[in-house]
């Protein structure tokens, strides 16, 4: 067998190890030792792959926005930020048909802008919004299924942990692809929007409605969001502005909604401990994840997969923009079954040589940053896409009333508006380049 066939054999074997719920981490770890050790015939480099894999992956500088872009997150949550942000939309479309949700989809886009995990938004999302869309007399379906899709706005509205592992990947600006990612976000929470308003149309049974709010509160709700717009204008205006880098950004980022939640009462020493040793949790599997790829993707290297992949595709004279569609339809399949961030560790060494390969009519930079924000999109949906969308388990099973099966219909329409928006991505790079370029 040859080292490609070898590699190619790898990724059935890996998707078999998940399937039997070995851990991702573990799995890519296994087949990355495995493969290396059929490729050298003997443990000795292997044990010098493992020691050298591990120090430089974790010697990364840049790893170090990740616990405190999820610090950031655990004491948002705990400052009641995100309640003020829901009471401030609802206070101002609540009372129109579809108005809570949309409330709820905004207010999950306000919070992605200061928490950079998908699952983050859409846990403490729904711990606020699901009681104010069931007493609003919501169906359960579309309250779990607006709560979700506005979920996926956590990674893709910057700061974005994802965001952060495609460019220690593959070597790109953080703050760059943090702006680059701003304008498909805000697309993404308009077109959830749109699609409530439609599906209040269709089925104004499932919607319900709340009295008007005095303009008085209105201003009240608004003014209670100042600590959300101050801390995202200090971080992202500063990591945008080259005051200070994306890690320097996360640690004020971390400090200043730890002292929003402290001032709110809902920071102490038992909270305190509690956030940290969840950041820690988190952090850790996420590590380990980052661990387990750096080996499978040192295996694929040693393969030479990677480099054999894109000269047979740039060989094949497809068109690219065709290459890349499949590419796009390959990671929604693959979000069915795995995470986020486990696609990306896993897929984006092998595919973005082959994107790179190709002549899109931009030059290098803008073409990596573009990629890779469509990789966050389609990662983003299948976040969202039944069977296994991990948004749709956490947002139901808040909801215990709900069966599954309303959320997964309900849910359809948010999953055609992401389809909608990634086609118009792809067909206009223009789009999502237009604010870098300024």
């Amino acid at each position: 067998m040859s080292n490609i066939q070898l590699a190619l054999w790898s990724f059935p074997f890996l998707l078999l190890l998940i399937f039997v719920r070995v851990p991702i981490g573990l799995s890519m770890l296994l087949c990355g030792l495995g493969g290396s050790w059929v490729i050298y015939g003997n443990a000795d480099p292997i044990l010098n792959q493992l020691k050298q894999v591990t120090f430089t992956t974790f010697s990364n500088y840049n790893l170090s926005v990740i616990p405190l872009f999820l610090l950031m997150g655990q004491f948002a949550a705990l400052g009641g930020l995100s309640r003020a942000l829901f009471k401030a939309a609802e206070a101002w479309i609540g009372h129109r048909k579809g108005g809570v949700a949309m409330a709820a989809v905004g207010a999950c886009a306000g919070f992605g802008a200061i928490c950079g995990s998908s699952l983050a938004t859409a846990a403490t999302m729904g711990q606020v919004a699901l009681p104010e869309l069931k007493r609003a007399g919501y169906a359960g379906g579309i309250s779990t299924a607006c709560l979700a899709a506005g979920g996926t706005l956590g990674i893709l509205i910057p700061p974005s942990v994802v965001l952060v592992i495609y460019a220690i990947l593959t070597e790109q600006n953080i703050a760059k692809l943090f702006l680059a990612a701003f304008v498909p976000g805000i697309l993404a929470a308009i077109g959830y929007m749109i699609t409530i308003a439609i599906y209040a149309r269709l089925k104004p049974q499932e919607m319900g409605t709340m009295a008007p709010m005095p303009m008085k509160d209105r201003i009240a709700a608004t003014v209670a969001t100042w600590p959300v717009i101050a801390i995202f204008l200090v971080v992202v205006g500063g990591i945008y502005t080259g005051i200070f880098t994306p890690t320097e950004g996360a640690a004020i980022g971390a400090f200043c909604t730890g002292i929003a939640a402290w001032a709110s009462g809902g920071l102490n020493r038992k909270t305190l401990l509690d956030s940290v040793l969840g950041t820690a949790v988190a952090t850790g599997m996420i590590f380990m994840i980052v661990l387990g790829a750096g080996l499978y993707n040192t295996f694929l290297a040693l393969s030479q997969l990677p480099q054999e992949a894109a000269g047979a595709v740039a060989g094949w004279g497809l068109s690219p923009i065709l290459v890349l569609i499949a590419i796009l339809v390959l990671y929604v399949i693959l979000g069915c079954f795995m995470d986020s961030l486990s696609m990306i560790l896993l897929t984006i060494p092998v595919f973005f040589p082959i994107i790179m390969a190709l002549d899109f009519g931009l030059p290098p930079e803008e073409l990596a940053i573009w990629f890779g924000i469509l990789v966050l999109i389609v990662v983003e949906v299948g976040l969202i896409t039944p069977p296994v969308g991990m948004n749709l388990f956490v947002i139901n099973s808040m909801a215990k009333d709900t069966p599954i099966t309303h959320t997964y219909r309900a849910i359809l329409p948010f999953v055609t508006s992401d389809f909608v928006r990634t086609a118009i991505l792809v067909a206009f790079p223009s789009i999502t380049l237009f604010v870098l370029r300024l």
